[in-house]
């Protein structure tokens, strides 16, 4: 995607020296533009863990790269695969809720254990990560391809009056490599000139909506409103919102969606008035050893002062806000899961499925034996 006149992923090898990771940090934004080079394991896993950079398949590709950096951080090391192992673990504790993360790190990790050459080590390791960063890549493409026929036929519908849509979080281009997973379809859209507009959860409470994916609409040039978080029911109850689309940290072979904490709530709204629900997720966001979200996905307790204080530009200082009384607790539950009963159905690379075992199993019949 575009950021000014240029074209950016979200993450990519320094073009002078492939020992060191560039990566957006989301941190500053949208009132800073800054690239990080990220040249350790150790400083790879606080950019996953301190949300330098976040979004499941981020995440996952991000994972993969820390690997190869195992490989070539200390040359003078000679490092054994009990090594990369730790290594491995170390990287996948960073943010436990999104899957791509250990589906990422253990592809790497098993091209590496398969390696009998020592010396090939790094090199495959880093065709492995790349590979995984094309393929999300792609699978957002996909995603996109599949998902802009909902929004056509809502325009139909509506007799090119405008299609308003309604997210949550960040599941844009700055989630992914590209595109974006719930932002996929809508950039289609509006790229093929259908007449739509955002409705942008603020998202609570590291507010990625109001300040990632409005920002990232904005540089696309499509129409969006900020709303706060509770909004959403309201407007589903007056016909302002004739589709919502979302993202994925985890799913259930069985359909349960793990996405930021909220995405629950516009759900059950959405349910109640008769709103078509849809989540956006490339495969590697389905875990498929799990079959029950709500007592298997592990939530991420992020720390309390994200609840407490928020972020804002001062005289052009980036400046945190206490907005509680001193002597009150906070608790920063990062995801919640939304029940597959209420999914009208999912978008992934393969097309649309309804968020059922049998029907997500036909798109990719090559996991049944599992």
């Amino acid at each position: 995607m575009k950021v000014g006149n240029k074209i950016y992923h979200t993450i990519w090898l320094h073009p002078e020296n492939p020992k060191i990771v560039q990566i957006i940090d989301q941190r500053f934004l949208p009132f800073r533009f800054e690239i990080e080079n990220i040249s350790t394991v150790e400083s790879m896993y606080i950019a996953i863990r301190d949300m330098h950079l976040r979004g499941a398949p981020l995440i996952g590709a991000a994972g993969a790269l820390g690997m190869y950096l195992a490989s070539v951080e200390d040359t003078k090391t000679i490092k054994d695969l009990k090594y990369y192992e730790e290594i491995a673990s170390y990287l996948k504790a960073s943010r436990p809720t999104a899957v791509n993360l250990s589906y990422s790190v253990n592809r790497v990790l098993n091209v590496i254990l398969c390696t009998s050459d020592t010396k090939n080590v790094s090199q495959n390791s880093l065709k492995e990560a790349l590979a995984i960063v094309q393929e999300e890549l792609n699978n957002c493409k996909r995603i996109g391809e599949f998902g802009v026929p909902l929004i056509e036929k809502l325009s139909k519908a509506k007799k090119g009056e405008t299609v308003n849509i309604l997210t949550h979080c960040n599941a844009g281009w700055l989630a992914c490599i590209d595109y974006g997973t719930a932002t996929a379809p809508i950039y289609f859209a509006h790229d093929k000139g259908i007449k739509l507009h955002v409705w942008v959860d603020e998202t609570r409470p590291r507010n990625q909506g109001s300040r990632l994916t409005a920002w990232e609409l904005g540089q696309h040039g499509v129409p969006h409103t900020v709303i706060a978080d509770n909004t959403g029911g309201h407007l589903m109850q007056n016909n302002m919102v004739d589709i919502v689309i979302v993202g994925s940290d985890r799913t259930t072979v069985t359909g349960d969606v793990a996405n930021k904490i909220g995405t629950y709530l516009k759900a059950l709204a959405a349910f109640d008035n008769n709103v078509p629900f849809y989540v956006a997720l490339p495969s590697s966001t389905i875990d498929w050893d799990i079959t029950d979200g709500i007592k298997q996905i592990p939530i991420e307790l992020r720390d309390p002062s994200e609840v407490r204080f928020v972020e804002g530009m001062n005289n052009n200082i980036i400046t945190a806000i206490d907005t509680l009384p001193c002597n009150c607790n906070a608790i920063n539950y990062g995801f919640d899961v939304t029940p597959y009963r209420l999914i009208t159905a999912l978008i992934t690379e393969r097309g649309i499925c309804k968020a059922t075992r049998e029907s997500i199993l036909r798109l990719f019949p090559e996991k049944v034996q599992r």
